[in-house]
């Protein structure tokens, strides 16, 4: 992809429009510039981050290992909710371009009646009666603590958040197209704090000054939406996500209500999906307040439940598992299985923490090795906080976890839904995807090991036939070396193998001038020795001498 830096903004990529498989996505810039639809195995093997390991750390001392085991948190394994979420977010985005092809009589008409808006500041959006929204928008409500928002990162991260249009098919067509735009809800459920992140978020990216010129002065609440639908508008807006949305509170005197219904209007009005994120705490007022604006989702609602200790526990631990920097590597049995899943209760931030956690603390102890007793003397000792709500999620009592709004269940007709979703999606075989993928990535780890080392070598002026030779003869040897290793190892091969050629070239050269072996083979053909050692250039000819004069 080529990139340029827009001016005062960030780095965007030069649009690209790629053919579509779909017919309805063809013919419009805004889908054909964006990256090809994933197939289940593609998904997982983009979205997947497996941090640097080499078993030799095992060996460093307690103080550089224990900075190690913060490796385990730059991990992402794609678990099914992850692929299920990549594949709603991708038809989000595109089912909300449908409807707003640039090419289209409907979508200029609908820039002008923004424009319009905003110069006599109308309070109250027009709804363009030749456009229909194709948006639909979605809630994914989760316990805290199990990777939503790093989840969601990840897969916007797929897709480049500014393209730069400058040509479609041989017509002009400059634009900025903002593919995805992601917003904490304030704290204090503030219609202008969002309005003012609005503004300095899309600043930032494109170079703008909205913060400067609707930000700063007298402008009303109402006026402000107004300001940011028309920004959506004109900056092809793909997808808003709101993040946090348990922020929103009744308290605020009707905060909550504004902030949902402007939420549904982007949807109904301009055509751009919306998706909340947050934790059951905010459950009560979305049902209340956004029940019509997602009765028109064709997408339903996703509801992020604590893991259960089944396969996804299990490919979760087993992703986990590969990082060990004890110096003894204990293997992964059910009873560390289940020992995590019971002080975690399914909860994936704090399953990593306590392994990390029992890592450091079988370091520092001079124990080595980290067993599901250490797991739970680290849960007893560190996890005080968070220990109340543990005890509540394993009694299964509902009233007990009532008291915590963060990891209530939800209701049943959710956790229904939930099932049913889950029964039309063949989990058995995105888990083989996903196992097919670590294999492929550790190879792909050894062979660039490899590549890197003949590549050093190269450089350092050994031949490349050379290179590849002897580094091949070392890792079948030893096995996976780290890269320095690899190459001191290599290094040290080709030199014994270079004087070893020397020696013989040397041995085979004295053998061609010992004038005694010459004499003899001269002999064999009636050859006198003055003719031997003439014909092989040691005896001078007198009309060469250097005593010769002209």
């Amino acid at each position: 992809m080529n990139r340029v830096i827009i001016p005062n903004g960030c780095d965007a990529i030069i649009a690209e429009y790629g053919e579509q498989v779909i017919e309805e996505y063809s013919g419009n810039p805004f889908i054909e510039a964006l990256p090809t639809i994933l197939s289940t195995e593609e998904a997982i093997e983009k979205m997947a981050i497996y941090a640097e390991y080499n078993s030799k750390e095992r060996m460093l001392d307690k103080h550089y290992r224990i900075h190690l085991v913060q490796r385990l948190f730059q991990c992402f394994q794609p678990l099914w909710i992850h692929l299920d979420l990549e594949s709603r977010i991708s038809r989000v985005i595109r089912q909300g371009y449908l409807a707003r092809n640039p090419f289209r009589v409907g979508y200029a008409q609908g820039l002008q009646e923004g424009h319009r808006n905003i110069k006599g500041l109308q309070s109250e959006l027009s709804n363009n009666s030749v456009f229909r929204t194709t948006a639909a928008g979605f809630t994914i409500i989760g316990v805290s603590g199990m990777g939503k928002t790093t989840a969601i990162n990840r897969i916007l991260s797929l897709y480049p958040q500014v393209i730069v249009h400058k040509d479609y098919n041989g017509m002009n067509f400059s634009m900025y197209q903002l593919a995805w735009l992601k917003l904490d809800c304030p704290f204090d459920s503030s219609l202008r704090g969002l309005a003012l992140e609005f503004f300095r978020k899309v600043d930032d990216l494109l170079g703008t000054e909205y913060h400067k010129k609707f930000g700063l002065g007298r402008k009303t609440i109402n006026d402000m939406l107004v300001i940011m639908s028309q920004i959506a508008r004109n900056t092809g807006l793909g997808v808003l996500v709101i993040d946090e949305i348990q922020h929103l509170s009744e308290a605020k005197s009707g905060g909550d209500k504004k902030m949902l219904n402007f939420f549904v209007t982007l949807v109904n009005t301009i055509g751009v999906p919306v998706i909340l994120v947050g934790t059951p705490a905010g459950l009560s007022i979305l049902q209340s307040e956004f029940r019509q604006a997602r009765r028109g989702s064709g997408q339903g609602d996703m509801i992020w439940d604590r893991l259960k200790n089944n396969q996804n526990w299990g490919l979760l631990v087993n992703a986990l598992w590969g990082y060990q920097w004890t110096k003894k590597q204990i293997p992964l049995t059910d009873d560390f299985k289940n020992t995590l899943y019971e002080e975690s209760q399914g909860i994936i931030d704090i399953a990593v923490k306590l392994y990390a956690m029992g890592q450091i603390e079988a370091i520092m102890t001079g124990r080595e090795e980290i067993t599901p007793e250490t797991i739970s003397q680290v849960a007893n000792k560190h996890l005080q906080l968070v220990k109340p709500m543990i005890q509540a999620l394993r009694s299964g009592n509902i009233s007990k976890i009532a008291r915590f709004e963060d990891i209530s269940t939800v209701e049943v007709d959710f956790l229904g839904f939930m099932d049913r979703e889950r029964a039309s999606i063949d989990l058995q075989m995105k888990m083989e995807a996903i196992k097919r993928t670590q294999q492929k990535k550790e190879q792909e780890m050894s062979i660039s090991i490899k590549e890197k080392a003949i590549l050093k070598l190269i450089e350092l002026d050994f031949e490349p036939n050379e290179a590849q030779k002897v580094i091949d003869q070392i890792t079948e040897k030893e096995g996976n070396l780290d890269i320095n290793e690899l190459v001191v190892k290599a290094i040290k091969g080709i030199s014994v193998s270079s004087n070893r050629n020397k020696r013989m070239k040397k041995e085979e050269s004295s053998v061609v001038n010992d004038i005694r072996i010459l004499i003899n083979e001269g002999r064999k053909e009636n050859n006198t020795a003055y003719e031997t050692l003439s014909n092989c250039g040691f005896i001078k000819s007198h009309e060469g001498d250097f005593g010769q004069t002209g």
